[in-house]
C-alpha cells in the first residue's frame, strides 16, 4: 500500500481522476431507461454491446431481434435501443432487452397520437372473443378492436381485411395496464360524414322524394334508402293518419314509395320526412260513415292479430281476430283473406280523439247463438255430435248450428259414479240427444246434459218416508260394505258395513257372495239433495222394539231384588215432606 502514502504523487492524481470520470458515467446509467447500444460483435446465438460506462458488454439473444424482425439490418457498429433492466444481476452481468425498449418507445407514440387525436397504422393480425388484435406497424405495439369498431356495417367475413395495412383510431388508453383500444370503423365514419354533408344540402324542406325502398323499422319509425346514397327516417306519427302501432303493420322491406322532405339537420346530417302529409287527411270524410252500418273494405295488410283495411285510400281500420267468427277462436286472418280482397264489415266504434276506428267481420252474419235460442228455447232436447272430450267434460257440434255446446261429466248419468269413469263411456264422433239446460249469448256458452232426457230414477222413492222397509238385491260385497240395488229401481246404493247388522259378529261384508235378496230400512231420505241412506241394522233394530212391545208382560222384572227399590224411595219422600 505504499502506493497511497503519498496522494500528492502524480500517478495518484493520475489514478483518482480516471475514477471519478469512470464513476460520473456510470452515475447516468440508471434502470428502467431506454439507452443506445453499440453493435460490437455478432455470433450465431448473440449480439454483443458496447455501453459507455457499463462494467461488462451487454449481450441479447440473437432470436429475440428475429422476432423483432431486424435480424437483417444489424451490423457491427450500428446502434440499437435496448431498455436497461439491471446493471449487475446475482452473476454480475448486465441485462438488457430490446423488445421491451421497442414496446415503450411504441407506447410512447401512441399516448402522443391519442393526445393529439391523429390516426395510426396497423393491421390486424388475429381474431379473440370479441374482436380482433391489431399491430402498430411503427412499432409492433399490439392494441384490441372491438367487432362492433370493425366496420359501420356487419361483416361476416373479414379475410379481406387481414394483414393489410390501414387506419385506425385511437378510440381508449389504460396507462395504468398499457392497453390500447382502436376503431376502423371511426375512420370509415369520419369519412363518409365529409360526403354525407354533402349530400344532404341536396335536400330542402318540401321536396318529393321518389320511390324511395323500405330498409327496415323500429318501434319508432321506418328507415327508407334513397338514390343508395342517403336513409331518411319516416316517424312513426308520419306513416298514416290512422293510428299505427308499428311500421311493419304497413309496410313491407323492399317495397317503395314516395316521401315528402319535412325537416332537414345539417348539423346531424339527418332529413325527416312524411308520408302521410302527401295526401289530404282522410279522416276529414269519417262523418260519411255511421256505426253498426254494413261497408265495403279492402284488406292491405294481414297481421297475427287480424287484418287492417281501408274504407278508402288511406282512411285505415282494424278487423281484430276476435271479429272474424261467432263460434271459432284464435281463427287467423291469413287462412281467410289475402291482400287486396274485398270484404263486407260492420263499424263497431269511431274514436276521432285517437283517430282509430274498429271494424267486425262476424256482424255481417247471424249470431249462431241467437238463431238457436230462437229455433230451441231452453229446455228442449237437441242432437249433436261428440266434437272433444277433456278430463271433466264433453263438448258437441250441435247439428245445423257451427257451435259447441257444453257437457259436464255430473250430465251425464243420475248414478253417483266418477266423472272419469262415466266419461270412458264415450268416443269422439259419438252422436247424442241431449237437453238444453242454459244459454248465455254474450257469453258465447251453450250448457247441456244427458241425464235430463231420461227419467230420473230417483223418482222411485218419492211417497217413501225413514224407517220404511225395502226390497234389495245384493250386487257386490267389499271392505266397505254391500253395493245393492232396490227392486224397480235403476240406482245401486252402498250399505255401509256398520248398518249391516246389530251383532258386530254379523257385520262382515264377505257373508254375500251376491244374488242375495235382503230387507232394508230408510234410514236417511233427502228428495231435494237426491241422498238415500240404507240400513239392514236398522231394520232389526225396529224390528225388534216391535217383538217388545207385542211380547213383554207387563209384570216382566219385578222379580229382580231390586226392582220396587225406586217405588220405595219415593214413598219415603212423601212421608218426610208431609
Amino acid at each position: 500500500m505504499e502506493i497511497y502514502k503519498d496522494l500528492q504523487n502524480p500517478k495518484s492524481k493520475e489514478f483518482e481522476e480516471l475514477l471519478s470520470t469512470q464513476l460520473s458515467k456510470t452515475k447516468n446509467l440508471v434502470e428502467g431507461k431506454i439507452i443506445e447500444g453499440k453493435i460490437t460483435k455478432i455470433t450465431e446465438k448473440f449480439v454483443f454491446l458496447f455501453i459507455e460506462g457499463l462494467k461488462s458488454e451487454p449481450v441479447l439473444d440473437i432470436n429475440e431481434l428475429k422476432s423483432m424482425g431486424i435480424t437483417d439490418s444489424i451490423k457491427i457498429g450500428e446502434k440499437i435501443s435496448v431498455l436497461l433492466e439491471r446493471i449487475e444481476d446475482k452473476n454480475g452481468e448486465v441485462l438488457v432487452s430490446a423488445t421491451k425498449a421497442q414496446k415503450i418507445k411504441g407506447w410512447h407514440k401512441l399516448v402522443d397520437a391519442f393526445e393529439k387525436s391523429e390516426p395510426i397504422m396497423g393491421k390486424i393480425t388475429s381474431k379473440c372473443k370479441g374482436g380482433v388484435i391489431v399491430e402498430h406497424i411503427d412499432t409492433g405495439s399490439l392494441m384490441f378492436c372491438p367487432g362492433s369498431q370493425i366496420s359501420d356495417k356487419p361483416l361476416k367475413d373479414i379475410s379481406h381485411l387481414m394483414h393489410e395495412p390501414q387506419k385506425f383510431a385511437l378510440i381508449k388508453l389504460d396507462k395504468v395496464r398499457g392497453n390500447a383500444c382502436v376503431s376502423r370503423r371511426q375512420i370509415i365514419s369520419s369519412h363518409k360524414k365529409e360526403g354525407k354533408a354533402k349530400i344532404v344540402e341536396k335536400y330542402k324542406v318540401g321536396d318529393v322524394i321518389k320511390n324511395a325502398i323500405v330498409k327496415g323499422y323500429s318501434s319508432f319509425g321506418c328507415f327508407f334508402d334513397v338514390n343508395s346514397e342517403l336513409d331518411v327516417l319516416v316517424h312513426l306519427q308520419e306513416i298514416s293518419y290512422s293510428r299505427v302501432n308499428h311500421p311493419d303493420e304497413i309496410f313491407n322491406i323492399g317495397e317503395k314509395h314516395d316521401l315528402l322532405v319535412i325537416s332537414v339537420d345539417k348539423e346531424k346530417l339527418q332529413v325527416g320526412c312524411s308520408i302521410k302529409k302527401l295526401s289530404p287527411d282522410p279522416f276529414e270524410h269519417i262523418s260519411n260513415y255511421e256505426i253498426n252500418k254494413p261497408y265495403k273494405v279492402k284488406v292491405v295488410k294481414l297481421m297475427d292479430f287480424g287484418a287492417f283495411c281501408e274504407l278508402e285510400p288511406g282512411l285505415s281500420t282494424l278487423l281484430h281476430s276476435s271479429e272474424l267468427s261467432w263460434t271459432k277462436k284464435n281463427l287467423s286472418a291469413k287462412k281467410m283473406f289475402k291482400v287486396g280482397d274485398e270484404i263486407e264489415c260492420v263499424i263497431t266504434e269511431i274514436d276521432k280523439d285517437k283517430r282509430r276506428v274498429a271494424i267486425s267481420h262476424r256482424l255481417t252474419k247471424e249470431n249462431p247463438f241467437e238463431a238457436l235460442e230462437k229455433k230451441y228455447p231452453v229446455g228442449s232436447e237437441i242432437s249433436g255430435t261428440i266434437n272433444s272430450i277433456n278430463e271433466y267434460a264433453i263438448y258437441l257440434k250441435i247439428d245445423d248450428f257451427d257451435v259447441d255446446a257444453f257437457l259436464h261429466c255430473n250430465d251425464l248419468s243420475y248414478q253417483d259414479n266418477s266423472g272419469e269413469e262415466e266419461l270412458k263411456k264415450f268416443k269422439k264422433g259419438e252422436k247424442l240427444k241431449v237437453k238444453l239446460l242454459e244459454i248465455k249469448i254474450s257469453q258465447q256458452k251453450i250448457r247441456v246434459g244427458l241425464k235430463q232426457t231420461k227419467v230420473d230414477p230417483f223418482t222411485w222413492f218419492d211417497g217413501k218416508k225413514v224407517n220404511d222397509t225395502i226390497t234389495v238385491k245384493v250386487i257386490s260385497s267389499d271392505n266397505k260394505g254391500l253395493l245393492v240395488k232396490p227392486e224397480g229401481c235403476e240406482m245401486d246404493f252402498l250399505i255401509k258395513k256398520n248398518h249391516i247388522a246389530i251383532n258386530a259378529a254379523d257385520a262382515r261384508p264377505s257373508r254375500f257372495v251376491g244374488g242375495e235378496r235382503i230387507d232394508a230400512a230408510i234410514s236417511e231420505l233427502n228428495i231435494g239433495k237426491r241422498k238415500v241412506t240404507l240400513s239392514i241394522k236398522l231394520l232389526e233394530e225396529l224390528q225388534n222394539k216391535e217383538a217388545v212391545s207385542k211380547f213383554s208382560s207387563p209384570l216382566s222384572g219385578k222379580n229382580l231384588p231390586f226392582s220396587s227399590l225406586s217405588d220405595k224411595l219415593e214413598k219415603k219422600d212423601k212421608n218426610n215432606k208431609d
